[in-house]
This record gives structure tokens, sequence and C-alpha cells, in this order.
């Protein structure tokens, strides 16, 4: 069975650099998938846990596939160029981050998920939720978490 790593960015330096730090722990894979989500609901206007109900989870087939969208190409560019990653398959897609990167990782299936954490505690993580806990407990795989201070 082929490996595959799947990497979730927002593409910002933090992000950036949890790939940066994480990806000398993985053994090279026969693909490498680098993803940027843009969320469907605005943080600002969305409170909640983390979690969803069924009836309010992104499916696969309702996302729209952005890779044409100039922000998330370059997002998606930009880190692969700041990752010096040649041979890597870009996705940008739209939903909700969480559901949409365990979606993915599915899909692919992906053999590990790496994807940063922002450190966010307190109030502003239990109102906000956090999409690292979310891929943490929903993937279909082993999950790769790499923390950042923030910026």
């Amino acid at each position: 069975m082929a490996s595959i790593v799947l990497l979730c960015t927002d593409g910002s330096d933090a992000s950036i650099d949890a790939l940066r730090s994480a990806l000398p722990l993985l053994t090279p894979a026969d693909r490498t998938v680098l993803v940027t989500v843009e969320s469907s609901v605005s943080p600002d206007t969305t409170t909640g846990s983390g979690f969803s109900s069924a009836a309010s989870a992104v499916d696969l087939s309702d996302q729209i596939e952005t890779s044409g969208d100039r922000v998330a190409k370059q997002i998606l560019d930009s880190t692969a160029e700041a990752l010096n990653l040649d041979d890597v398959e870009l996705h940008a897609i739209v939903g909700r981050p969480g559901h949409a990167i365990c979606d993915l990782a599915e899909a692919l299936p992906a053999s590990v998920v790496v994807i940063g954490t922002s450190g966010r505690s307190g109030l502003r993580r239990a109102v906000m939720g956090s999409t690292s806990d979310h891929v943490i407990r929903h993937a279909p795989c082993p999950v790769l978490v790499q923390g950042v201070g923030q910026h």
C-alpha cells in the first residue's frame, strides 16, 4: 500500500514552521499532498466547542474544488516553495477546516496527517474550537501535530 502524507497549511509563517519542523520526523512518502482549506464559515460569527452535529457537517461531495482560486494557489505555492517540496500535489478546498481535512484524509487515503496548532487556550479555544483537536479525534489515520508559538 502506498504511503500518503497529507500536509495542512493556512499559509502563515507559524503553519509553515510547524510543517518544516515535522517533516524530518516522517519517512519518505510515495505521495505528498499539501492542502489548504478556505473556511465556509466565519470563525468570528461561529461559536461552539469545535464539534458539530451531522446536520451541520460539510460533506466532501458538497465541497467546492478551488484549485484555481488565486489566494489558495498562492498559499499552496508559497508553502511548497518554503518547504522545498518539488513533487507535491496541491489541493485547495472549501469547508469547515477540521471536517474537510478528515474527509480528504479518508478519500486519499492518507497514511498520516501533519498539522500545526497555534497553542490557543482558555476561553478563546473553548469558543472557537480547534481544527487540530477535531482532526486528532476524527482523522482515519495517525495525526502528527506540531505546536507553534503565536507571532
